[in-house]
């Protein structure tokens, strides 16, 4: 058997999550086998799983991905914001993420390299396994405990990693400025009118009040509006730069013989 290692620049904070993904897409790269494992360091998930793993790859999926069977060796806090992460990650994406998922995962070499293929440089993992597709299915596992060494994934650094997921598969931060300047601009219009009928019915307290207030709340949907439009050309652009190729091919057929 032969075994290779690959030695990376270690760095710290948001800067390690975002070498770990490189350094996934490396060893990705380096593996020439028809399946590929890909597993922590920290030996946390117990390799018997692998056998599973391997079953299911022979009944003909092309990944089995592992998921976590609980979070009760987490805290409250962390269950609470993991669970808005992916709610919020997957409102208004393309692709459903799967809540839970480890990397610990078997993949076909088909799936390899289509991930591989992909341009991007800031990958977020997880987001991608979903997103080339194939065929999957998930093994839900026990975690161990960690068998030497502390993570480096501080709140703040998964919260980076949290917003680098969300920006790379959704849109729908650019775009609910559309629906929260129109929603302020028809309220103020509705204002406006409410206080244009009490001024003819009632009269007004304060000169020039009402006209400067509504006036304010108009202007300021209205620039949201804008800034919405502006998001939904901005949105196009993220998407092509990302450079994701429009269709992958999993498999071709060809019947027949040659004429």
């Amino acid at each position: 058997m032969r075994i290779s290692g690959i030695y990376l620049f270690l760095s710290s904070g948001y800067r390690a999550i975002l070498v770990r993904s490189r350094r996934l897409w490396l060893g990705l790269q380096r593996a020439t086998g028809q399946a590929v494992v890909i597993l922590d360091a920290d030996l946390q998930e117990p390799l018997h799983y692998l056998d599973m793993m391997l079953a299911h790859y022979r009944d003909g999926y092309e990944m089995v991905y592992t998921v976590r069977a609980h979070r009760m060796d987490e805290s409250w806090l962390k269950r609470v914001f993991t669970k808005a992460f992916y709610t919020f990650l997957n409102y208004g994406s393309d692709v459903e993420v799967p809540a839970d998922t480890r990397d610990f995962r078997l993949m076909d070499r088909k799936v390899v390299d289509a991930l591989c293929a992909l341009p991007e440089h800031n990958r977020f993992m997880k987001g991608l396994y979903s997103w080339v597709g194939f065929r999957s299915v998930a093994v839900a596992i026990e975690l161990e405990p960690r068998q030497a060494g502390a993570s480096k994934f501080g709140f703040r650094g998964l919260f980076k990693l949290a917003m680098t997921g969300v920006t790379s598969f959704t849109d729908w931060p650019l775009r609910m400025w559309t629906a929260i300047g129109t929603t302020l601009a028809f309220m103020s219009i509705l204002y406006g009118l409410f206080i244009a009928a009490r001024t003819l019915i009632w009269g007004h307290d304060l000169a020039g009040w009402s006209t400067l207030a509504v006036a304010i709340f108009f202007l300021g949907g209205v620039q949201l509006i804008s800034i919405g439009v502006l998001g939904e050309y901005l949105a196009r652009v993220f998407s092509e730069v990302k450079g994701r190729p429009g269709y992958l091919l999993a498999e071709e057929i060809t019947a027949g013989g040659a004429e």
